[in-house]
């Protein structure tokens, strides 16, 4: 499975050996230009800020959430508060746990 990793800085000689094929993508363009190609969903873990270019650019189309039940006082917020118009969400699935964790996937509405 291919991999791609978004960087500014990142070096290639900084890639894991025995990793696999892997992608440096450079700017919002190159992910955008992925996009674009043939080979299934994009999945993106991990990283606030590259979520909220991701958002701000309009490149995620699909959300998959996982709600834990505790509210922390601090923290990094999900979505940035770049001052944007409102985003609509469609919900496609839905799931409760015994243990108070909810699955929820949302498509963007554009």
């Amino acid at each position: 499975m291919p991999k791609y990793v978004v960087s500014t800085t990142l070096p290639e000689s900084s890639l894991v050996d025995g990793w696999g094929p892997t992608t440096i993508l450079r700017s919002l363009d190159d992910v955008a230009a992925l996009k674009e190609t043939e080979g299934g969903p994009i999945i993106m873990h991990g990283s606030v800020r590259l979520h909220h270019s991701l958002s701000d650019a309009g490149l995620i189309d699909r959300y998959h959430l996982m709600v834990f039940p505790l509210l922390l006082g601090a923290g990094e917020r999900l979505f940035s508060d770049t001052d944007k118009d409102t985003q609509k969400l469609k919900l496609v699935e839905h799931k409760a746990y015994a243990n108070g964790i909810q699955k929820v996937i949302y498509d963007v509405v554009r």
